[in-house]
Formats: structure tokens, sequence, C-alpha cells
């Protein structure tokens, strides 16, 4: 008798299609916030300390990154590591994740990146002014 995994046979593939979704919206939503920034992967890559593969590889839904690694590009993006990390299935997405003015206008579907970059310049002045 086979040794059971504690998973039934048949949910397997539906827990390989939500991490492979999961997969897939990190890495959306990383090269959604690194195209806001006005940043090339291979910016972002130096920025955060990983390989520009490395990442593109992340976008693209092909690796699941670490914990640490989603903290430093969430640090180098200057955004929320907690919304990386719902995102990525580290973190329950039942949480009341508090959502950045930086996130919130990196995935407003609505506005163009022009205008995205002119709502980060505006909210940047307020931000420098404020410290």
């Amino acid at each position: 008798m086979k040794p059971s995994s504690g998973t039934a046979p048949d949910a397997r593939p539906a827990l390989r299609n939500e991490l492979g979704n999961r997969l897939a919206d990190v890495g959306e939503f990383i090269r959604n916030q690194r195209e806001t920034a006005r940043m090339s992967v291979r910016g972002l890559a130096d920025v955060a300390s990983v390989s520009n593969t490395y990442l593109s590889q992340i976008e693209r839904g092909l690796r699941r990154p670490s914990a640490e690694i989603l903290q430093q590009i969430a640090k180098a993006l200057k955004i929320s590591v907690e919304s990386l990390y719902v995102r990525a299935g580290i973190l329950p997405d039942d949480l009341n994740t508090v959502v950045g003015v930086r996130e919130a206008i990196g995935t407003d579907q609505l506005l163009t990146p022009e205008q995205k970059q002119a709502l980060l310049n505006v909210y940047e002045s307020f931000v420098a002014q404020s410290i």
C-alpha cells in the first residue's frame, strides 16, 4: 500500500492549478508595479539584489519566489511586502491587508501609464514635503 501524502489524489491538480494562478498573479503584479515605477527588469533586479533572469522568470510565473526575495522586491518597489505575500499565497487573502498608495495606483486598470506616473509624482512630492 502506498503511503498517503495527506492530500486526496484528485485534489492535487486543483492545488497545482491554484499555485500556478498565484505565481502568475504575483508575477503580473510585480511587473505592473515595476512598469509603474518606470524601472527595467535589470534595474529592479539590481536594486532588489536578484538576477534579472530570475526576476524575469518570477514575472512570467515560472518561479516561486521565497518570502525573502519578495521582501527585497517590495522594498525596491517601495510597496508593502504583505501585498506580495498575499498574492504569493504566503499570507491568507482574507486578512485586511492595507494597500499602499503606490500599489493602488499601480494596479488601477483605468489609468494609463502616464497617468499613473503623474499620480506617483504628486504623491512622492507630498511625501517628501512631510519628511
